[in-house]
């Protein structure tokens, strides 16, 4: 059986990366987790928070693609903190097992309300905007995301 390309997309939510005014420490730092698994990063966007903009992105993201998009922040208690809203807008499965695992690396983790799913043959995942949260997440299941995207894009289970 031929190895599945693994391609993924990077979301990040903040108002003061979108304008320039803070760094997406969070985004590259993901970027490289990523890439130190195999993936190959297509796209790296930047929203503000808000359900709007963050479905409209996962939609625009998730469309004819195959792959994993990973969103970073707006998963917490502010006010703006809109991202977990926004994604269950538009995924058509949720995948709670995910997420649970995702909030139970640390105990910060406990605060996060991120969300997984899948919109098609895309899993999307919701990671904390801070550089460890996030990397913490994406850590807690990267070594199922492989066979979870196989699954998507049509392979038999094992």
């Amino acid at each position: 059986m031929a190895v599945m390309a693994l391609d993924a997309k990077i979301l990040t939510v903040s108002e003061s990366v979108g304008l320039g005014a803070r760094e997406d420490r969070s985004g590259d730092e993901l970027t490289r987790v990523l890439v130190g698994h195999g993936f190959r990063i297509v796209d790296r966007r930047v929203v503000p928070d808000g359900t709007a903009p963050v479905s409209a992105a996962l939609v625009e993201l998730s469309t004819g693609f195959t792959g994993l998009v990973v969103t970073s922040g707006g998963t917490g208690f502010s006010p703006t903190d809109l991202t977990p809203e926004a994604t269950r807008a538009v995924v058509e499965r949720e995948a709670p097992g995910l997420a649970e695992a995702m909030r139970s690396v640390s105990p910060l983790g406990r605060l996060s309300r991120g969300m997984a799913g899948t919109i098609g043959s895309c899993l999307i995942l919701n990671v904390p905007g801070s550089p460890s949260g996030a990397v913490e997440s994406l850590e807690a299941v990267a070594d199922v995301l492989g066979h979870a995207l196989e699954l998507l894009a049509g392979g038999r289970p094992h």
